[in-house]
């Protein structure tokens, strides 16, 4: 399969490329790759989909979202966090649908904060939430028997800079993550959060 791979770089990202690398043509893009994307910019997503041509699976392991203490975050922080992770995503889907094969693959990456609670993570819970809520729902809508599932990983093993914010969550090794995108792309279920730890 021909797969591009957006947010190739980061931690959840490069499990990703590592698994899939091998068994694939991957096209892996980013905020400073080449071909680079930013996916907060419709602008930029479009020009990144014109010069990779048709794929049979586009992988979203990219977003951003502010953590601050619930009594500090703004209307700004929230707009911030569905913009830098759900709204980004979504625009992936709407406009990669005309570049994907028939019968293929959408994965978009969620997390362990739709499912359980950390301090200063409430912006991240409510937008990945939505991400898993959008998969459910959009699934059934898809045109030509395009597939679309969610990948929410848990705090990864390598990532030693978020475990204290974790504190006595399980850890989910590199290897781990990347058979979860591996599973979204190559098997038959839709609509679904695999998630992982």
């Amino acid at each position: 399969m021909r797969i591009l791979l957006i947010g190739a770089s980061g931690h959840v990202g490069s499990a990703a490329a590592a698994a899939l690398r091998p068994r694939h043509e991957l096209i892996e893009a980013g905020r400073t790759s080449t071909p680079a994307v930013d996916i907060t910019d419709e602008a930029s997503i479009t020009a990144l989909l014109d010069a990779t041509g048709n794929v049979d699976a586009i992988i979203v392991a990219a977003g951003s979202v502010p953590f601050r203490p619930l009594e500090q975050l703004t209307r700004d922080d929230y707009l911030a966090a569905f913009t830098g992770k759900v709204l980004s995503q979504l625009d992936v889907v709407r406009l990669g649908l005309p570049y994907l094969s028939d019968g293929g693959s959408l994965t978009l990456t969620s997390g362990v904060l739709a499912r359980d609670a950390i301090a200063t993570g409430a912006a991240a819970s409510m937008a990945n939430g939505a991400l898993e809520a959008y998969v459910m729902a959009a699934a059934p809508e898809l045109p030509r028997s395009i597939r679309i599932n969610a990948v929410s990983p848990g705090v990864l093993a390598e990532a030693t800079g978020y475990h204290d914010a974790f504190a006595g969550f399980p850890q989910v090794t590199d290897d781990e993550v990347g058979r979860a995108y591996v599973r979204a792309v190559e098997g038959v279920g839709t609509g679904r959060v695999i998630e992982v730890g």
